[in-house]
């Protein structure tokens, strides 16, 4: 299992836990770490991908939408 299958798991049980229980206030911190970690790396994996896209234009040219819009691609 990966570090971010085991992140989703303890999200999952905490909001589990969270709706038939609460949550003590560490375990709410921890649920918040969570999910502003999970963003971020669903935010840093989707401009990967968005960084990788080339556009064909009508002229045959190729527009590099990561060089075109300040991507970090190669950094």
């Amino acid at each position: 299992m990966s570090g971010l299958d085991e992140m989703i798991q303890r999200i999952n049980e905490l909001y589990h836990k969270s709706q038939k229980e609460g949550l003590t206030e560490e375990e709410k911190e921890e649920q918040a770490k969570l999910r502003s970690a999970y963003v971020a790396n669903v935010r840093r994996n989707l401009r990967g991908q968005l960084d990788n896209i080339s556009i064909v234009e009508k002229d045959g040219t190729i527009t590099n939408l990561g060089e075109k819009h300040g991507g970090r691609n190669g950094s």
